[in-house]
C-alpha cells in the first residue's frame, strides 16, 4: 500500500482537509459588515462578509488587510483616491494606511485575508465593531 510511509499525525491532519463552499457561507450571512471566519491559514483567518453602503474610516496600524470581491463592486476610500475593485480582483491595503470600504448600494460579497488579530474597525471602536468573531 502507498501510504504505509505516512506518519500517524500526517494522516490525521489529512482527515482534516476539506473544501470549503463559499456560496453556502454567504448564504448564512444575514448582516453585513460583519466578517465571520471560514478558514485558517499560517497565522491569518480566511474570512467571508456581505458588505452594502458606507463602512467607518480606519486604519489597522500593524496589519495588512486583503481584499477579494466575490461578487460586485467595492469601493475603497483612501484620503487622496478611491480604489474601484470588481469581482474577481483583489486590494491589499497597507498597514497604518486609512481607508474606507463601501459600495455604490449593491450588496458586495468578500473574502478577506488578515491576521489573527485584525479587527475589522482597526483601532477604531464604534458599534459596528465586532469584537469576538465566529466561524460560519
Amino acid at each position: 500500500m502507498q501510504y504505509q510511509n505516512f506518519s500517524l499525525i500526517y494522516l490525521l491532519k489529512l482527515s482534516t482537509v476539506e473544501k470549503i463552499v463559499l456560496t453556502e457561507k454567504f448564504s448564512k450571512i444575514t448582516v453585513h459588515w460583519h466578517p465571520y471566519i471560514v478558514g485558517e491559514l499560517n497565522d491569518n483567518f480566511i474570512k467571508v462578509a456581505k458588505v452594502k453602503d458606507d463602512f467607518v474610516w480606519h486604519k489597522h496600524e500593524r496589519e495588512e488587510e486583503l481584499f477579494m470581491v466575490q461578487k460586485g463592486t467595492l469601493f475603497i476610500d483612501f484620503r487622496n483616491k478611491t480604489v474601484e475593485v470588481k469581482q474577481g480582483e483583489i486590494l491589499t491595503v497597507p498597514k497604518g494606511v486609512e481607508h474606507r470600504p463601501r459600495t455604490n448600494g449593491e450588496e458586495v460579497l468578500l473574502l478577506l485575508i488578515e491576521p489573527k488579530k485584525t479587527k475589522h474597525t482597526g483601532d477604531l471602536v464604534t458599534e459596528r465593531t465586532v469584537e469576538r468573531l465566529e466561524w460560519i
